[in-house]
């Protein structure tokens, strides 16, 4: 176990150095911490292969010998090591069975007595563990939550239900199965009743403390959990308990909608306090509710709507009611969609007073909003573009307001173009001292003229009939983007009219405003370039309904050299790491002009080149921003798509010293890039010899610890596939094939990773001589056919087919049919003769791809034209295999019947981890290993009667005595073509 205070010294250097120094600070001081913090925490990491190091991380967490700081380091250290080590992707643990027993035994009561921060990082440490063992594996944990609630004790019972939700939370966005459904049942079994006796006595302790603040304070801790878990638990079925208590529940839920008391009012006007809390979980209750189980609750539903109103109109604008506002506009959003709800909404008066009193409010901006504009533009952006954590008045209002012109368009739109119209004139009457209507004008046109899903690549598809979405913008926006005195929040406005319609906007106004766009990038003010900088990007990504660009990539090859040096200007102006990434817009706008320029990167190639490795260089001392270095690597991998062709070795050489220092620090976020980036380059040129440079490569990438990070292993498995063509002969002299088996070998027995160890086999084969690979056959084979035994998923039944028809096919390599057969002879006589038909033959009609399907063909029909062992051994095979061809070629792929099929497909599969995102720029194109044949049943007749003639007529004569009327008919149609 390793040594406390030596552990908690280096969890207190790994803290984040802009935690560590108050006032201001140096720049120097934040590089050299940077590096203190990395060597930290790559001591922590040596650490953790010592025995009993999570058990070492709970102690520091638990003790208050030690400083808060370092405990909350020692918990987080805790949740990432159990993400990482708690077990394999098989599901079996990764650590001693003596201390799985020990976390689990003690982490229960170690979280109910840490203070609340720290509770949050266990909390996820124990999701983690339950993903992976509740409930069959930790089926005491419901019993030993359910004996730790004592009647009056809201402090010892929030922990408890901080544990529950960190496990039943899980539930919120699964699928049904019936898996699912017997741990909620087994939950609910134990857990339900006694739940619903604390929520009732906790009640009454609220009723006998009211006058006692701190006793109110963590009395509305605990019920603050208490309505997260009453989500948590009717988040896929109402549970039976809550059917029969829905009178009690909902009246409860009502008292607390509605329940003030002045000791749990706050005065911070920027965080949510303990009412404002509870009431917006409590809205988000009711909102699943209506939606889900209206049969039951709607008969609640009145009482709920009117405190609704109530609290809409009399709360106030502070930012901390933010979350509450919202979720209450998200519960009247849900009503007014309900079909037997939504009358309550249809008389005009109504709707006038909806509009007048909780929509415009809440759609207008507020000091707060602009603030937040002028001093965290970045934030602002962020929440208006995305969404956040923190739900937005302006959205919830909007989307209220699109609900309500969905079921009364005629009379909703006409109240809504009236107070637009208001609100205009206003901004008339004074543009500078009234621009704030003019904004609250535009923001409930956007509201009323969108119609149905907004999507992130096309923006609103389909609007309001009754507004012209052309004629808004001229009329009242247009002016903004050509003046340069505009205020700039309504330059924002005006750009964001435009990204939000872009779809709607025409070919021919697009070419009209590009240049006032483009333009505006050059503007001073943050948020307006930032925002200029996102149209931009979506315009050029936008085509029309042929298929071609809207705007003319053309059109922008004379612009590209002084664009994008501007737009690096934007990325480079300050050259603080956190600072350099803090803007992703503006990145991802770079990545789409070299996307957009293609080929014609190459004029700008050194300039842009020079520039990304440059950020390169300055974001790997501390990466912080996922969004805006996912961007960056694409923009690499545009420039390695469009030049390597015939520059791959020059860019190869200016990237290998950045990339060499991510490797050998090292920069776990970056890796997997650069993996694939360094891969692309290589696929671009298979035939040349590695650098001398790149050659260094070899040895990291055929060690352990590369393989041992689960987010590597899509791109080290392409890495490792690109190098070895390219060092075919450095791997044969040094030995090194045993090491590239070894990884096939390990990555094949794992069910998340066995199509990555085909992809690098099937290279093996390609790349190297048959005799090299002669003395690892029959291991090779040996484990597939283990694995073929051991119930394999439908995957692997293909990938392991396909490989047969890869081997099968490829005679000119000294492989084939009977090659195969006698490497099964090698491991037990004649064990084909069962696999053949009951694998290989079933299967192969299941091969969804067509390039599966066409090497399966020429599999086929190489092994009916020239083998020996089907002409002498297996007869019969003969002609199943000749009616498996036909069946082939003639029927279409079967549908995929499991996920497994399109597993690989799927790049951001969770099972990666947090380390493998897909670049698309430089994804792995598909290879034809046949690339010559086009026409395949034209090549199948054809080498079927050369090989007739080749054997005196064989073909033939087997055809004529074996095949069915109808078989002969279809093969010497092809045979004649």
């Amino acid at each position: 176990m390793a040594d406390l205070a030596t552990l908690a010294q280096l969890l207190d250097a790994s803290l984040d150095p802009r935690q560590n120094k108050e006032g201001k600070r140096t720049r120097l001081y934040l590089v050299r911490s940077y590096g203190n913090k990395i060597a930290a925490e790559l001591k922590i990491r040596a650490e953790e292969k010592k025995p009993g190091f999570a058990l070492s991380l709970l102690q520091i967490t638990a003790s208050g010998n030690f400083q808060y700081n370092t405990r909350l380091a020692s918990a987080l250290f805790f949740k990432n090591f159990i993400r990482r080590n708690w077990t394999d992707v098989e599901g079996n643990y990764k650590l001693p069975p003596q201390d799985v027993m020990a976390i689990k035994t003690e982490i229960v009561g170690l979280m109910i007595s840490v203070p609340r921060g720290i509770q949050s990082q266990l909390g996820e440490a124990i999701s983690v563990i339950a993903d992976s063992d509740f409930w069959e594996r930790w089926d005491t944990l419901v019993d030993d939550l359910v004996s730790r609630l004592k009647p009056d004790d809201p402090v010892t019972n929030a922990g408890v239900l901080q544990v529950a939700h960190s496990i039943f939370a899980r539930w919120r966005p699964l699928m049904r199965t019936d898996e699912l459904y017997t741990e909620i049942n087994h939950v609910l079994s134990k857990f339900s009743q006694p739940f619903l006796s604390l929520w009732q006595r906790l009640d009454a302790y609220i009723e006998s403390h009211s006058g006692d603040k701190k006793a109110l304070q963590e009395a509305f801790a605990e019920l603050d959990l208490t309505i997260l878990l009453f989500y948590d638990l009717s988040c896929q079925d109402m549970p039976p308990t809550f059917e029969e208590n829905l009178q009690g529940i909902s009246s409860l839920l009502l008292k607390y909608l509605t329940y003030n008391n002045k000791l749990l009012q706050t005065d911070d006007e920027s965080e949510p306090g303990p009412l404002e809390n509870t009431k917006a979980n409590i809205f988000e209750a009711l909102t699943l509710y209506i939606g889900k189980y209206y049969e039951d609750f709607g008969r609640h539903v009145t009482g709920f709507v009117e405190s609704s109103w109530h609290l809409l109109t009399t709360t106030g604008a502070e930012p901390k009611n933010d979350i509450l506002v919202s979720k209450a506009l998200h519960f009247l959003t849900s009503v007014a969609g309900n079909r037997e709800q939504v009358q309550n909404f249809s008389d005009p008066a109504v709707q006038n007073q909806i509009m007048e009193k909780v929509i415009l409010p809440n759609v207008a901006l507020r000091d707060s909003d602009v603030e937040m504009f002028e001093d965290e533009p970045i934030e602002f952006i962020r929440r208006d573009l995305e969404g956040s954590d923190s739900e937005t008045r302006r959205r919830a209002a909007g989307d209220f307001l699109r609900q309500l012109s969905d079921q009364f368009e005629q009379s909703v739109t006409k109240i809504a173009m009236t107070l637009i119209q208001n609100c205009l004139q206003e901004f008339s009457n004074n543009p500078s001292e009234n621009w704030r209507s003019k904004d609250t004008a535009v923001s409930l046109f956007y509201a009323l003229a969108s119609k149905g899903a907004t999507t992130s690549t096309h923006g609103v598809t389909k609007t309001n009939s009754l507004v012209n979405i052309g004629d808004f913008f001229s009329t009242n926006l247009a002016s903004d983007l050509q003046k340069d005195d505009a205020q700039p929040l309504i330059k924002v406005d005006a750009i964001k009219y435009l990204y939000v319609f872009r779809s709607i906007i025409t070919k021919e106004q697009w070419q009209q405003v590009m240049p006032l766009l483009v333009n505006h990038l050059g503007n001073s003010n943050y948020c307006v370039y930032t925002y200029a900088a996102v149209a931009v990007d979506r315009v050029l990504a936008m085509t029309d309904e042929t298929g071609k660009p809207v705007i003319d990539p053309a059109s922008i090859k004379p612009l590209a050299s002084s664009l994008l040096e501007h737009l690096f200007s934007l990325v480079e102006k300050d050259s603080a790491p956190e600072k350099v990434q803090e803007n992703e817009f503006v990145m991802r706008c770079i990545m789409r002009v070299l996307i957009v320029l293609k080929d014609g990167i190459s004029a700008v190639a050194e300039s842009v080149l020079q520039h990304l490795v440059s950020i390169t260089t300055i974001i790997s001392a501390n990466p912080s921003n996922p969004k805006f270095y996912y961007y960056h690597f694409e923009s690499i991998g545009a420039l390695i798509r469009f030049t390597a062709s015939t520059h791959a070795e020059a860019v190869g050489a200016v990237l290998f010293a950045p990339f060499a220092a991510i490797l050998s620090k090292p920069v776990d976020e970056f890796i997997p890039y650069v993996f694939q980036l360094v891969a692309a380059l290589f696929e671009a040129e298979p035939t040349k010899p590695l650098t001398e440079q790149y050659k260094q490569l070899i040895a990291p990438i055929l060690g352990p610890s590369v393989w041992e990070q689960r987010g590597n292993i899509p791109a080290a498995t392409r890495l490792l596939s690109a190098i070895v063509p390219r060092a075919a002969d450095e791997l044969l002299s040094a030995n090194q094939v045993v090491s590239v088996l070894g990884i096939f070998q390990k990555l094949v027995s794992t069910k998340v990773y066995e199509g990555y160890g085909f992809d690098l086999l099937e290279t093996v084969v390609t790349t190297f001589p048959a005799p090299a690979l002669e003395p690892f056959w029959v291991e090779l084979v040996t484990l597939m056919l283990k694995r073929l035994q051991k119930n394999p998923s439908q995957a692997f039944n293909l990938r392991f087919v396909r490989f047969y028809h890869f081997v099968s096919s490829r005679d000119d390599k000294g492989l084939g049919a009977d090659f195969f057969i006698a490497v099964t002879d090698r491991i037990q006589n004649d064990v084909f003769r069962q696999l053949y038909p009951g694998i290989i033959l079933t299967k192969t009609q299941e091969l969804a791809r067509p390039l599966d399907r066409k090497v399966a063909a020429i599999s086929l029909t190489k092994t009916l034209a020239d083998s020996k062992a089907f002409q002498e051994r297996y007869a019969k095979g003969w002609t199943l295999t000749c009616n498996a061809l036909l069946k082939l070629l003639e029927n279409p792929p079967l549908p995929p019947t499991e996920a497994d099929v399109i597993a690989e497909l799927d790049v951001e599969d969770s099972s990666f981890g947090v380390g493998f995102t897909q670049l698309n720029t430089v994804r792995r194109p598909t290879t034809d290993l046949y690339p010559e044949v086009t026409d395949l049943r034209k090549w199948v007749g054809q080498y079927l009667k050369a090989a007739d003639q080749r054997h005196g007529g064989r073909i033939g004569k087997t055809v004529g005595e074996t095949l069915s009327p109808d078989a002969k008919k279809v093969l010497n149609a092809y045979m004649s073509l």
